[in-house]
């Protein structure tokens, strides 16, 4: 089987390094081929290291979906592949028109629950009105789909009408790291100490998060939250690692509260899950999600967890279970889960362990690429 892989750029994202998990660890019976649009090159290094052929349309870093679906259209002439597969939104729009104009059926993908009713509240004005209506439109395209969580398969039924029985579900997987959270960090000399800092004792808990800085990660609300315990527990940090366009409000928020000392912003860093193990507790705030990635790495590494409760989430961890998780965007049930963290360690060291143990038993990313190929395999013996 030829297959033509299509997604937006490289940058160092989820989606985009779960692709790259992936498609590398595919049998030899898939011919595949990576193509991307636009000019972000984060991750075309390790793709190519990995053996994933790539091919980049160079696109203007923008829309121009016109010559998007021309430079696609004669690119897929020139290969002739059995099946496309489309991710991320502008690839998605561009591969769907693509695909009617060659006939070459295309698979799509359910990544992100981008139109859930919390998810407005990030999206204002008429570009994310008329996004989402050329999605629902173009939505009859794909002759299946391959959703990251049963979560978002059903919301994407409701949102763009998609057929349920044309949806399956394929969890986001990632490698078993060999390292293991402990109750009492300590430094680890195989992580580069340029970009991890000195481990703090139990008495100065650590709070530790990562990811894109968006509104929708809801940092704001950790921080907020974070605020609230520190007159019990003055010594806490909280340090959100990644880089995005919330920053300046992110800062604002600290200065505003007075927390430069307490809450930090590093900025990006190559290796984040090798930060799991230096810290006490992962937050993960998130107002809406795909399968995180960041999640199932924080279960791997089997650091104690305080997440939001969506559906998403809950997929991945149970409540007092493998995690704690609070109410999405309330602040005042987060600060009192984190005092809670703080006041427990033993309970949420256990927890750290069962959400490793699952983890590994459901999330390993060798099964999952595994899944992957069999569900694409499923799919095009369908069409025959």
């Amino acid at each position: 089987m030829k297959l033509l892989f299509t997604q937006d750029a490289l940058v160092n994202a989820g989606a985009e390094r779960s692709h790259l998990e992936i498609l590398s660890r595919f049998s030899e019976e898939i011919d595949v081929s990576l193509v991307y649009f636009y000019p972000k090159h984060d991750l075309k290094a390790e793709y190519e290291k990995a053996g994933i052929r790539l091919i980049f349309l160079d696109i203007p870093e923008s829309y121009h979906f016109p010559l998007a679906v021309s430079r696609l259209v004669k690119l897929i002439r020139s290969e002739k592949p059995d099946l496309l597969v489309s991710s991320l939104w502008r690839a998605d729009q561009i591969t769907r028109i693509a695909s009617l104009i060659t006939r070459v059926p295309l698979i799509g993908t359910l990544v992100n629950d981008s139109y859930s009713p919390i998810a407005w509240k990030d999206k204002k004005g008429l570009k994310h009105k008329g996004v989402y209506w050329l999605d629902r439109i173009t939505a009859g395209i794909p002759v299946h789909w391959i959703a990251n969580a049963q979560a978002l398969a059903d919301s994407h039924v409701k949102t763009l009408g998609l057929d349920a029985s044309k949806v399956s579900v394929v969890y986001r997987g990632r490698i078993v790291p060999e390292g293991a959270w402990e109750s009492k960090p300590s430094p680890r000399s195989v992580f580069p100490q340029t970009e991890i800092p000195a481990p703090k004792t139990l008495d100065d808990f650590q709070f530790l998060s990562y990811g894109r800085l968006l509104e929708r990660k809801g940092f704001q609300d950790a921080i907020l939250a974070f605020s609230l315990i520190l007159e019990k527990y003055p010594n806490c940090t909280l340090t959100i690692y990644g880089e995005g366009p919330f920053r300046f409000q992110l800062e604002s928020l600290i200065k505003e509260l007075k927390l430069q000392e307490q809450v930090k912003l590093p900025g990006k860093v190559s290796n984040p899950a090798a930060l799991l193990l230096t810290a006490n507790c992962f937050l993960f705030p998130s107002w809406y999600e795909g399968f995180s990635g960041a999640l199932v790495e924080a279960m791997m590494a089997g650091i104690p967890i305080i997440a939001s409760d969506i559906p998403m989430n809950l997929e991945a961890v149970e409540d007092s279970k493998s995690a704690l998780t609070f109410p999405v965007t309330k602040v005042n049930i987060l600060a009192d889960t984190m005092i809670y963290a703080i006041r427990n360690p033993e309970k949420m060291s256990q927890l750290g362990f069962e959400a490793r143990k699952r983890a590994i038993e459901l999330f390993s990313i060798d099964q999952i690429a595994q899944d992957y190929e069999c569900t694409i395999k499923e799919i095009y013996k369908s069409l025959a």
